[in-house]
């Protein structure tokens, strides 16, 4: 065996020839700048037409890793922005590990404008460049490589993010209020976001921490549900961490996983975020990059158009199918940000694209990427809501991504992901749009399971209070449960979905949480029930709707009050609860501490593939460092 150094272009090639064809290939090297020599992180490498891709992290270094090596031939594509382009036809001959080093040259031209084709909307043609796209100088392209976004931030006058106020749910009394009943959430935007926020030494607002997205974010392993239902349902009980007297049942939802391979055809509307406010390195070059993994996704049979949206919208890329990915990924490449931000006009442009090129029983969505800063046009949350709902009744869902800091409108970007049967994710850097677009595709694109609800039925004998840790605004009135005409949460593909509730056992009438219960002079007074003498703490019963039913099915099961031995998944997402509490200042946090939950997260790490439990640890010392 000897080592043979090739020269192509800008790549440098390290390979080591004799090995077996069709075997997994690994290709992993740094990319660097050409003239400085130093590592470029979030640089995003791609094997043309096909899905596999990658991103550098800190050190400019990148692993791309090819199910089965070709016989002839890989062409990579570097992408960075504020650089050109680097391109490399690699031959593989047989071996199963190449070590590729790009050095990317500084852009200093600059970018074409994008034009938009013609399409006829209500009536007007949009024809022409796009309002808000121009190219930027050399010293704005310097700028937003060098300076991060994070020290911006903080530098930015007139901070005006927006989040919804959160009243903690209160502990309710069993026998006064037997029924809980909530909507399923499967967001996730609260923890990245909270992560943006920590990782920049910031302090996180209360409002922006929303404990039931947190537990959610990360994956856990309950088991697939059975052929004949699209959810699985386990549950866990034990003490609750910060109150050991009280106790914690945890919810455990899964739907039905799906193979890429199986998806439905996808028809696919990306709708772009151009405005001035979308200029920053955190905003509109990140979109682009994550555009960019999902594209290298994408099959023949789907389908992609591009819409972007300033102080007016435009039709950036037609329709066009999965295979022309070079096509898609030149478009993306060529946006730039600038001008006032009409989304309403937006939204209505890309609901007609999707509509316009439909794919029955496909999956037909539109994907909005922005900071939320709608202010011309539609701009109200109640406009927006009334739009949205009227066009999810066509088969056309809505995912919302928000991006960057200092406006983002976190309130208004998951109002328009509820109403929209989808779902609303906050990316703060690649490795989460990566975490989004590739690991969980099939979650984010492919519905299994509509209007989720769940109702739990407490047993008074057994439990004398209970609260449900999150999920505020996610309460449904108990007849809402068998309404089916109220919306509620959806479930993509291998969606997981926890909730937790801290009960109050029965008998501890001196319990400084436990609610004081209300005097009624007309009600009968209770009589004994069998339930009393049975073990049963709860009945659950969760209802969901196919996604092309109108009518829904349901699901019950019967909870007893005997705890057993706290399963890893149970004792991580109690962590992540307590770290919740203790970030909202929660009066019900009683002990919580970060050294308990970073001493619970450490014996549950698992084989953490991903890294995001330990990750979670350096948030939470984080934090703590910030609380002395």
């Amino acid at each position: 065996m000897h080592t043979r150094l090739v020269i192509l272009g800008s790549a440098l090639i390290l390979s080591t020839p004799g090995v077996s064809t069709r075997a997994p290939l690994v290709i992993h090297g740094r990319v660097s700048d050409a003239s400085t020599g130093k590592p470029i992180a979030a640089a995003g490498i791609s094997v043309t037409n096909s899905k596999y891709s990658a991103t550098t992290d800190g050190s400019g270094q990148y692993r791309l890793v090819i199910d089965k090596a070709p016989a002839d031939t890989v062409r990579l594509v570097v992408r960075r922005i504020g650089y050109m382009p680097a391109t490399s036809s690699i031959e593989v001959g047989g071996r199963i590990e190449i070590v590729a080093d790009f050095a990317l040259k500084q852009s200093s031209t600059a970018l074409e404008a994008v034009v938009t084709t013609g399409i006829s909307v209500r009536g007007i043609t949009l024809r022409g460049r796009a309002d808000g796209v121009r190219a930027p100088t050399m010293s704005d392209m310097m700028r937003r490589q060098n300076v991060p976004g994070d020290i911006r931030h903080q530098k930015e006058p007139g901070n005006t993010e927006s989040y919804d106020v959160i009243d903690e749910n209160p502990f309710l009394l069993a026998g006064d209020r037997p029924l809980s009943t909530f909507s399923v959430d499967v967001d996730r935007a609260s923890y990245s976001n909270i992560r943006r926020f920590l990782n920049s030494g910031q302090a996180v607002p209360k409002d922006a921490v929303r404990i039931e997205e947190m537990v959610n974010y990360f994956p856990y392993s309950y088991p697939n549900p059975s052929q004949s239902e699209p959810v699985s349902i386990i549950t866990g009980l034990g003490k609750a961490p910060w109150n050991r007297s009280h106790q914690l049942l945890m919810i455990g939802l899964k739907a039905r996983p799906i193979s890429l391979g199986d998806l439905p055809a996808n028809n696919l509307v990306f709708l772009i975020d151009v405005s001035g406010s979308m200029e920053s390195d955190d905003k509109l070059p990140l979109v682009k990059s994550a555009f960019e993994l999902l594209v290298n996704q994408l099959r023949p049979q789907d389908r992609v158009s591009i819409v972007v949206y300033a102080g007016n919208a435009g039709l950036v890329l037609p329709s066009t199918s999965g295979s022309q990915k070079t096509a898609i990924l030149d478009a993306i490449a060529r946006l730039e940000a600038g001008g006032s931000t009409a989304g309403g006009a937006g939204l209505r442009l890309a609901y007609d694209v999707a509509q316009k090129n439909f794919i029955r029983s496909g999956n037909n969505r539109v994907i909005l990427a922005t900071d939320g800063d709608f202010n011309v046009g539609v701009s109200s949350d109640a406009e927006m809501v009334r739009l949205i709902e009227e066009r999810r009744a066509s088969g056309v869902f809505l995912t919302a991504l928000g991006f960057g800091t200092g406006n983002l409108k976190d309130s208004k970007m998951e109002k328009l992901a509820d109403h929209g049967n989808g779902h609303y994710a906050y990316v703060d850097n690649l490795l989460e749009a990566k975490k989004v677009f590739v690991r969980e595709l099939g979650a984010t694109l492919r519905t299994v399971a509509k209007d989720v609800k769940l109702q739990l039925e407490f047993n008074p004998a057994r439990v004398a209070a209970y609260r449900l840790i999150g999920y505020e605004n996610r309460l449904l009135n108990d007849a809402d449960f068998a309404n089916d005409a109220k919306d509620a949460g959806d479930m993509g593909a291998g969606h997981t979905v926890t909730a937790l509730y801290e009960i109050i056992p029965a008998g501890m009438e001196t319990d400084p949480d436990l609610p004081e219960a209300t005097q009624l002079r007309y009600q009968r007074i209770r009589t004994q029930l069998p339930t009393a003498r049975s073990k049963e703490l709860l009945t659950l019963k969760l209802r969901y709707k196919e996604p092309d039913a109108s009518r829904s099915n349901m699901i019950t099961r019967v909870v007893l009050d005997d705890p057993q031995v706290q399963t890893p998944d149970f004792r991580f997402a109690s962590a992540v609860a307590e770290f919740g509490l203790l970030l909202r200042e929660s009066k019900y946090r009683k002990n919580a501490s970060y050294r308990d939950v970073i001493e619970t997260v450490r014996q549950t790490l698992g084989e953490d593939q991903d890294g995001l439990r330990s990750e979670f640890i350096d948030l939470v010392r984080k934090a703590s460092t910030m609380q002395r």
